[in-house]
């Protein structure tokens, strides 16, 4: 296309494509300056500069700009015309039938356009055949035009969120992952802290074991300051709960600076978060509990990032420490870790005083600057404080009835517990206090709750017996898994693969001789089988019995065989 007018070309800059005017608003410019263009091509000072420089400001090439001047004077009404640069309104869009084959598909775009050009094809009686795998045929709808490849999905990318798209792919948990969350607002030290539990990726040696440690602790949400932690080797338990909690709510050393009783305390769907005695100890506190979904990370984002600050800034420069989660395209061959493993002592070690660490010296982004510590003492709200010798009873789960001193001692769960201090106390009422899972030694209280002393496990094993006694079992669970290895191996079919489509084939031969005797042991080792119930039948039932009348039989027998006349 050539100017109409004759006039001399307006110098114009020189580069090209580097739009003169940035952000959003630079497409709503596109119609005031074709406007003003055809204004000038009505005057008859039109020039090439002019579109030159208008493509400039807008960020377009002059071909586009002209290609707009031609549209613009092709329509009727100027008022009705579309603004320039817009796609027209026929173009293709996503309906809601081809989202079920989306859906259908887990989010394979090509397939369901491969589906709908077969689709296509059959109505127009062209040969076809149907997709194997594929969605029936009636559920596909059938387009005309059929849009090409690079059409149809530049539809999908458009009309399809980047979330409806993950949850089509993997699932709708995935769109979490796009989604955007409001920032809670941030409050006041102990108004609400957030705990979890966090397994270590490594390999700590526990008295002989080698185990995964896991980390319990509480964290305040507003100060981002750890306040209790407690470390155990293997799986946690509701004592771990309470020992960090216990570390959390004191101040004393070596706890604290940091602690107080809370007023709110997020946590999981996890039943050791809701047991009895987790949430006994918590309402005592006057602490309430806010019981999170399940499968709910982002709601409590505190404690989960302070989880994945541990695994990069703490487990991953610990000897033994394996990535959970590795990309598979990155994934390197590395030399196996030969150093020995922790001991369980020192991994303790290493975990409090990164804990310490982080209150002291890191500065999170949004503490602007200050470290959790600095957070934390500058925070004017008043704490509330439990005296060590109350929290020493709230951290203890109570047996729920009373007892009575003998001679032996206390009887509890089948066993003796003694104490010095029970001389000349047999007779007297008591109650029991422990720590769960702790069945070494229990706290003894009178019935008002007042505590008397503790009590040891009477005849308890020695360390000698506990570990002979720890080796048989391992042998044992060993042998057992050996033998169900075996017989998972006995029980696995086989079959034959096959190239054309034929049944089955089972592989493994078998004699009948080897058939009769495995069936043979088998009935043997069976106490069911082996069970005679009808060999002494079953005296009748006394006559003064209210026996149902759908099993009720005369009790008159015959004299010789004894039979039960009915």
């Amino acid at each position: 296309m050539s100017s109409t007018s004759h006039e001399p070309e307006d110098p114009t800059p020189a580069s090209a494509g580097t739009p003169v005017l940035e952000g959003p608003g630079l497409a709503a410019l596109r119609g005031p300056a074709v406007e003003q263009l055809l204004r000038l091509r009505a005057q008859r000072r039109l020039s090439r500069g002019h579109v030159r420089l208008a493509g400039e400001c807008l960020g377009v090439s002059e071909r586009t700009v002209w290609r707009w001047l031609a549209q613009a004077e092709a329509e009727d009404d100027p008022a009705t015309a579309p603004t320039p640069g817009t796609r027209p309104g026929d173009r293709f869009e996503v309906t809601a039938d081809i989202r079920v084959l989306l859906a259908y598909w887990h989010g394979n775009a090509s397939a369901v356009h491969r589906q709908l050009a077969a689709r296509a094809r059959q109505a127009t009686g062209q040969p076809s055949t149907h997709l194997p795998g594929g969605a029936p045929t009636d559920a596909v709808p059938v387009l005309d035009p059929l849009p090409s490849l690079s059409t149809f999905l530049r539809a999908v990318r458009r009309d399809l969120t980047a979330g409806e798209r993950a949850a089509l792919a993997h699932g709708p948990e995935a769109a979490r992952a796009h989604d955007v969350f409001a920032r809670r607002p941030r409050l006041w030290r102990n108004h609400t802290w957030e705990t979890d539990h966090v397994q270590a990726p490594l390999l700590v040696d526990a008295d002989g074991d080698l185990v995964r440690p896991w980390v319990t602790w509480f964290i305040d949400t507003t100060t981002k300051t750890i306040t209790g932690t407690a470390v155990t080797p293997g799986y946690p338990s509701r004592a771990s709960i309470l020992a960090a909690l216990r570390a959390a709510v004191l101040r004393t050393d070596p706890y604290g600076p940091a602690g107080g009783v809370p007023e709110h305390v997020r946590v999981d769907r996890g039943k050791d978060f809701l047991s009895k005695t987790v949430l006994g100890a918590l309402g005592a506190l006057g602490t309430g509990v806010e019981d999170l979904p399940a499968y709910s990370p982002h709601l409590k984002g505190t404690v989960e990032n302070l989880n994945r600050c541990a695994d990069r800034m703490l487990f991953a420069a610990l000897p033994g420490y394996t990535p959970t989660a590795t990309p598979r395209r990155s994934r390197k061959k590395t030399s196996p870790d030969t150093s020995p493993p922790l001991t369980f002592e020192e991994f303790t070690t290493d975990v409090l005083h990164w804990a310490r660490w982080w209150n002291t010296e890191h500065r999170p982004a949004s503490l602007a600057g200050r470290t959790p510590i600095e957070a934390w003492n500058a925070d004017p709200t008043p704490l509330s404080d439990v005296a060590e010798s109350a929290l020493w009873g709230l951290m203890l789960e109570d047996d729920g009835r009373l007892r009575k001193l003998t001679s032996h001692g206390v009887r509890w769960r089948g066993r003796d517990y003694i104490a010095a201090w029970m001389a000349g106390q047999a007779g007297r009422s008591v109650r029991i206090r422990h720590m769960p899972h702790h069945n070494h030694e229990i706290e003894v209280c009178d019935p008002t709750g007042r505590h008397l002393g503790t009590a040891h496990l009477a005849d308890a094993a020695t360390p000698e017996q506990l570990d002979a006694l720890r080796r048989t079992r391992t042998t044992r669970a060993r042998r057992l898994r050996k033998d169900a290895k075996k017989a998972e191996a006995q029980r696995r079919q086989r079959y034959a693969p096959a190239t054309t489509p034929t049944p089955p084939q089972r592989l493994g031969a078998v004699t009948a001789a080897e058939a009769d005797q495995e069936l043979h042991a088998a009935a043997h080792d069976d106490l069911a089988t082996l069970a005679l119930p009808d060999l002494i039948p079953p005296a009748p039932p006394p006559a003064d019995w209210n026996t149902p009348a759908s099993l009720r039989f005369t009790l008159a027998q015959h004299p010789r065989t004894g039979e039960k006349k009915r």
